[in-house]
């Protein structure tokens, strides 16, 4: 009865924890290196453990990849302040950016195995792209209710801005070899702005 009091049950075991060694493991080694018996070893738990709720390298990685970028965009949108919903827009967006190509794990999948996100760039959008998106919708709503921004279709404006904020956050690294970083946030801000601001 003691022992069985003591054990953790493998069902118990917080997704967080997993996570958390993945990412550990894919800043040390990369995506391609990364192994499921790495991130068990490294979690402190048994393989089987982590096959239970991961079946593979993949859906451990992409669920990775969801919880670290949905979080820090969810973060960088509720910061995002302005004199109106525009304002807001714009300042959520490139800080959205700014936190993005400054995070470790994104440079580090991009720097190593930036293939990895080419399917989210010709094939599909992932959760975190409709994360972003379900930003930008919500403040172009709110932008042509105020008349801060130009009405159009909701969501062809949203899906197009989302287009032109990925291709920044994707393209920082070559984008800024010869080019300053920070000024070339400032023409994302005025290209946005520019294209939302009502006739």
């Amino acid at each position: 009865m003691t022992l069985k009091r003591h054990t953790v049950s493998p069902s118990r075991v917080e997704d967080d924890v997993l996570l958390d060694a993945a990412r550990e493991c894919v800043l040390t080694h990369g995506v391609r290196r990364t192994t499921l018996t790495d991130v068990a070893r490294r979690g402190g738990v048994s393989r089987m453990t982590l096959y239970r709720r991961f079946p593979d390298v993949r859906s451990l990685l992409a669920t990775l990849m969801t919880r670290e970028f949905g979080q820090l965009l969810t973060r960088t949108a509720h910061a995002a302040e302005g004199p109106h919903a525009r304002a807001r827009l714009v300042a959520g967006a490139v800080a959205g950016v700014r936190a993005l190509v400054a995070d470790p794990l994104l440079r580090t999948v991009l720097d190593r195995d930036g293939e990895l996100v080419l399917p989210y760039v010709v094939e599909r959008l992932g959760s975190t792209q409709h994360i972003a998106e379900q930003f930008l919708l919500a403040q172009l709503v709110a932008g042509h209710e105020d008349g801060s921004i130009r009405l159009a279709d909701t969501a062809t404006q949203a899906r197009a801005l989302l287009l032109v904020v990925q291709s920044f956050a994707l393209s920082h690294g070559p984008a800024t070899a010869d080019v300053d970083a920070a000024a070339l946030l400032d023409e994302l801000a005025h290209l946005i702005d520019a294209s939302l601001t009502p006739p």
